[in-house]
């Protein structure tokens, strides 16, 4: 160890351990790992290396990707998308009814912790059931490896997943509570909106579970989220409010309890996490928490991020729609040039938000143009940030003649009473925006339909400058009514299609390295 340290200059253990992770030595795993990853970059972007689609299936059942892993049949078949061409996981029998998976999160193992199980140390998959049920199945088998009833006395309806801390911290969400149409009329008063389950991971543990109450939070609760530790309550009237939920589960938490105790609560006597007992409700909420923050935008469209600290809402009003304010989080000033409006006459509004490689800067995409802009200090003034462009991604339109004015075979003058939207489908337009982090790539799908018939092409962006790197057109037609995911997972594309009347389909395009001409 002390000759290690001579040799590379250090004699601090910390610093070096700090250099370590950093990844300053080239025995070091990350090291190796990230100039794969370089490595692999270089090779999808070569002219020579092409997409190919390996594989296409139909299903009358929603087609979901995590991973690696193509999930179908309400998650009951597996199928990896890693091999050469995709084949069988497993494939369990049809489930009932009952027995329907409502929502799911994929859950990997954490570095470097001492986990109870064997089974932890593997890809697992977290899903709801319609009835109530907190599954753990394995990713590998679709094996139960655990399984939580939620539902006691108090709620009846929980429906979705999400990550407060990703990987960590997980929260189960019921359906808002709605009384009957008959109990309304009759005067009776529905006062718990939302209860809220959450649950440590690997181990699975119970934290606690509480409810939004009308009482505590107002009678205009429309939804409410937890992520990164803020609780964050959304007002029918466009209001947004972010409570510390950390705080919250310390201040009013009753009585902890432990997955599988014994427990005699309110009168009744159960087991944690059993059925027909479910989870205790122990965390009650009496007062009004101390308000963090709070702000009012169109639609509760609110979102934070970039460095120092900064928010983007839309004006509360519908006249402001497509127009975004970056203010400081610290004093609410609107940054310089913060106003972000493009001005679009489309169907289909622009959007904006932080952009996911922790740069702090901001994607703002529209029909036919994607800015990316960064944070910067004002020159001469230290306290006060401004927006500015950092590069642009501009949709190919040269091929496009808008004539308002067109001439007949016959001489005769033609002029047109309408201009095309911006978002018109006979334009290249883009429709979806993400971000490789793996390979720190920025991709883009442009569509362009003429008739029926719709083409898209997904292309790779170098993420710091913008650059265009490869384009990779998609075999199949692309039809802009319809509802599509893409997903870019290192050496593999995968297009998920939602046609009308509920039939899904699925394309795989594998990455294939060939000097020699190949049409496919």
């Amino acid at each position: 160890g002390r000759t290690a340290l001579r040799a590379c200059g250090v004699h601090n253990v910390c610093r070096l351990l700090t250099r370590r992770a950093h990844g300053f030595y080239a025995r070091d795993a990350g090291v190796a790992h990230r100039k794969n990853l370089g490595l692999l970059r270089r090779i999808m972007c070569q002219e020579s290396t092409k997409f190919k689609n390996v594989w296409t299936t139909h299903s009358a059942s929603p087609i979901a990707y995590e991973r690696g892993r193509i999930y179908m049949d309400n998650y009951q078949c597996c199928i990896t998308s890693i091999a050469q061409q995709p084949r069988l996981i497993y494939q369990k029998s049809k489930c009932a009814k009952s027995e329907k998976i409502e929502d799911a999160l994929l859950l990997e193992c954490p570095l470097g912790e001492m986990l109870p199980s064997p089974s932890d140390y593997k890809a697992s998959l977290i899903v709801l059931t319609v009835q109530n049920w907190l599954l753990r199945l394995s990713a590998d088998s679709g094996e139960v490896l655990e399984k939580v009833y939620l539902a006691g006395s108090c709620c009846k309806f929980f429906r979705y997943l999400s990550w407060d801390t990703p990987q960590e911290v997980m929260i189960v969400k019921s359906a808002q509570n709605k009384l009957p149409a008959a109990a309304r009329q009759a005067g009776i008063q529905q006062t718990v909106l939302f209860y809220l389950a959450v649950f440590q991971v690997l181990p699975l543990s119970f934290i606690g579970m509480l409810e939004i109450n009308k009482k505590i939070f107002g009678n205009s609760v429309t939804d409410v989220a937890v992520s990164n530790g803020i609780l964050i309550v959304m007002y029918s009237m466009g209001l947004v409010r972010l409570y510390n939920f950390k705080a919250i589960l310390e201040q009013f938490m009753e009585q902890p309890f432990d997955l599988g105790q014994e427990f005699n609560w309110n009168g009744q006597v159960g087991v944690v996490g059993k059925y027909p007992f479910g989870l205790p409700c122990n965390i009650k909420i009496t007062d009004t928490p101390p308000l963090l923050f709070e702000a009012s935008s169109l639609e509760n469209a609110f979102q934070i991020g970039g460095y120092p600290w900064h928010y983007i809402i839309t004006p509360n009003k519908k006249k402001h729609k497509g127009v975004f304010h970056i203010c400081s989080l610290k004093d609410n000033a609107l940054a310089k040039n913060g106003i972000q409006d493009m001005k679009c006459c489309s169907l289909e509004p622009d959007w904006i938000y932080f952009h996911p490689d922790m740069s702090g800067r901001i994607i703002h995409v529209g029909p036919n143009l994607i800015k990316v802009l960064k944070l910067k200090e004002v020159k001469n003034h230290a306290d006060q940030m401004e927006i500015a462009e950092d590069f642009t991604i501009v949709a190919n339109r040269e091929n496009c003649v808008n004539n308002s004015v067109t001439v007949t075979a016959s001489g005769r003058v033609v002029k047109k009473r309408f201009t095309l939207l911006d978002d018109d489908p006979e334009q290249e337009t883009f429709k979806i925006v993400d971000y490789e982090d793996e390979l720190d790539l920025l991709s883009t799908v442009a569509v362009t339909q003429i008739g029926a018939d719709g083409r898209a092409h997904l292309d790779f962006h170098c993420n710091e400058h913008g650059i265009l790197l490869k384009s990779i057109p998609l075999k199949e037609s692309w039809d802009v009514t319809y509802s599509h995911e893409v997903y870019f997972d290192k050496d593999l594309v995968l297009h998920i299609e939602q046609k009308p009347n509920r039939r899904f389909s699925c394309y795989v395009y594998q990455m294939v390295c060939d000097t020699a001409k190949d049409d496919d």
